[in-house]
């Protein structure tokens, strides 16, 4: 029963990383490859390591594997938001059927500065 459990947890692991590998090639721009190489990706490996666990059933195997993926559900997020974050701020183009781009009223291509939209608008005119 244990080596079912352990296929299946590494097929799984195996067919999202797949799935990852396949969204980097047929997804369009930037923002949508980061978004499923981060998703199939950290739950891929998750999985995998979760087989790994289940096969070894050991206290430092599976707290490593604890360990593990706590880090890699943690930062991999993160670290596609800022690749994705500075793609968008360096010019990498977005697919031509993105419907919404929350950056662009907010990002100054010129000085690369990104206000938060709660600024209050400043006037020109000088005080009387």
């Amino acid at each position: 029963m244990t080596d079912i459990l352990v296929a299946f947890f590494l097929i799984s692991g195996a067919a999202l990383m797949l799935l990852a590998a396949i969204g980097i090639i047929r997804l369009p721009d930037l923002p949508t490859r980061m978004h499923a190489t981060t998703k199939s990706g950290a739950l891929g490996t998750s999985l995998i390591m979760i087989g790994v666990a289940v096969y070894f059933a050991d206290t430092t195997v599976v707290t490593r594997v604890i360990a593990i993926i706590a880090f890699i559900i943690l930062t991999a997020p993160v670290a596609a938001h800022v690749i994705g974050r500075a793609g968008y701020f360096v010019g990498v183009p977005l697919w031509k059927g993105t419907v919404k781009d929350e950056l662009q009223k907010n990002y100054d291509p010129q000085t690369h500065a990104l206000s938060s939209g709660l600024e209050k608008p400043t006037s020109n005119k000088k005080p009387d």
